[in-house]
């Protein structure tokens, strides 16, 4: 069993950088693929990025191309999402997510494990 917990959401100017955190516990990095993903009320929950916690290799959604940051401390058990010049259509709901695979992958319905979820505004 995983439990993850996110954290470092809150209001953000457009334009600024974003850090979020997902602590997990339970078991260790190398057993798994993390991700986040994040929802706007009134959509579906879309994929933001990917990490591989066997080979390091990662994954960023179109939609944030070129302004994503997927990392992993393994000595924390953390996983970090860091979006920069950040956009109105940023705003939603961050979940951490882990897969019992080391594969990525950007389907939510892959993952196994999920957080609470730490909420992220914009404010222009």
């Amino acid at each position: 069993q995983v439990h993850l917990v996110e954290s470092g959401g809150g209001l953000v100017q457009a334009g600024e950088s974003l850090k979020l955190s997902c602590v997990a516990s339970g078991r260790t990095f190398s057993d798994y693929a993390m991700a986040w993903f994040r929802q706007a009320p009134g959509k579906e929950r879309a994929f933001v990025a990917a990490v591989s916690g066997t080979s390091g290799t990662t994954y960023c959604a179109d939609s944030v191309e070129g302004r994503c940051t997927i990392s992993l401390d393994n000595a924390k058990d953390t996983v970090y999402l860091q979006i920069d010049t950040l956009r109105s259509e940023d705003a939603a709901n961050y979940y951490c997510a882990a897969r019992n695979s080391r594969f990525l992958s950007t389907a939510a319905s892959a993952y196994d494990y999920w957080g609470q979820g730490t909420q992220v505004t914009v404010s222009s």
